[in-house]
Order: structure tokens, then sequence, then C-alpha cells
């Protein structure tokens, strides 16, 4: 019987098979890349907001604390929402005529919630409880990164679960003193011998890394 593929099939047939590998290398690659990127998880992405809340001004310059905003974080698994009474607690004698705080204004008269677009959105299958990881010393920068310094709030960091698994196999960098909880723009290299004997305490204080990391932690 003739032979039906020339001699030089063999050759095609092995470049194809390494094409093949080398092409699903790639597809692999570009997948991992497009995965993290900000277009699928949000980070470094500004969002539009009925008003253009300044983190900068409130937090930065005014040195307003974290809680007085986002009550329920130090109790409860959320943050909390400020209402529209928190804004006129100041905004009711500061700017009153000021056009751009209408939205604050009308949404105070119509007792009618803002609906403020949600920047930092896990999925419903995660659960994240905000009083533990304060209670456990794990400061609001450390998720949301310096917000004292950002005219508006964006994700920073991607909130995938590569990213959670990598703070709890190894807390320890994300651990501070209390007193240092609410301070985004904290530098560790200014903590003092004191701070450090309490860090170190609250370290020894945490689960382990094996449970820390199994599923049912964040996966109920």
């Amino acid at each position: 019987m003739a032979q039906l593929f020339h001699r030089g099939a063999n050759n095609i047939a092995k470049a194809s098979m390494v094409l093949a590998i080398v092409l699903a290398g790639v597809a692999f690659f570009v997948y991992s890349y497009i995965a993290r990127s900000s277009y699928l998880t949000g980070a470094l992405t500004e969002k539009q907001q009925p008003v253009q809340f300044s983190h900068r001004h409130h937090v930065g310059d005014d040195g307003i604390d974290c809680r007085y905003c986002h009550t329920s974080v130090e109790t409860s698994a959320s943050a909390g929402i400020p209402s529209t009474q928190t804004c006129m607690n100041c905004h009711n004698q500061l700017f009153v005529d000021q056009p751009y705080l209408e939205p604050i204004r009308a949404s105070f008269r119509d007792n009618k919630p803002i609906e403020w677009e949600r920047v930092h959105d896990l999925p419903g299958f995660a659960y994240f409880n905000h009083s533990i990881h304060v209670k456990k010393g794990v400061g609001c920068a450390t998720c949301h990164g310096d917000v004292g310094n950002m005219a508006a709030v964006y994700q920073t960091n991607t909130l995938q679960m590569e990213w959670c698994l990598a703070c709890h196999r190894d807390p320890a960098p994300n651990i501070r003193p209390k007193d240092e909880i609410y301070n985004t723009s904290w530098n560790p290299r200014d903590i003092t011998d004191e701070q450090q004997k309490e860090v170190d305490e609250k370290i020894k204080s945490l689960r382990s890394k094996e449970l820390l990391t199994s599923c049912s932690t964040c996966h109920r």
C-alpha cells in the first residue's frame, strides 16, 4: 500500500503540537492578565456619584474620623453608609446655598436616601466582616487605600480571592496599633516601641493560617 503522507508530515505534526502548547500558554497568560486588570476588577476606576464627595477634603483637610460617617464599622459586618442627616449636621450651617450640594438638601427635604454608587462591592458568596478586621488591627487603608488623599474614592486593590488569601496567609504586615487603624496615611516605619509590643500581641492572638485560609472562613 502506498504511503499516504509524506515524511515531512511528521515534522508538521510535531510543530503543530509545539505551536498548540505555546498558544495555550499565551492564552492562559492573557486570561490571567485580563482577570487581574481594572477592566474586570474595577480597580483604579473612579465612579460617578450623585454628589462627588471628597474624602481628601473631609478626612485629609478637616480631619473627620472614618467612624463619624461609617458608624457601624466597629460593631457589624458592614461599615455603614452615612445617612443624609449625617451630611446635614454640618451642611445645615456650612455652604447652605451651594448649588453643588442641592442633591443633599433635596434628599433631606424629601426624606429620600441618596443612591450612592458602591465602590467596593464584594460578590454575595464572599463573607467579609468589618468589625472583626478592625478588632484584629487591620487599618482601613489596607483595603481601601489612602482615602484621606483621594478627591474621589476608587478601588485600590483587586479584591479578588488571591488578594484576600495573600493577607490571610501572612497578616502580620497589615496589623497596626489600635490608635492608627483609622489613620489612612499612617507609615509603619513611624511605629514606636510601645506600639510594636501592642502589634506583636495582636499577631499572637490571630487564628492559625490553616483556619484563616479555610474555605468556610469567607464562604458561608
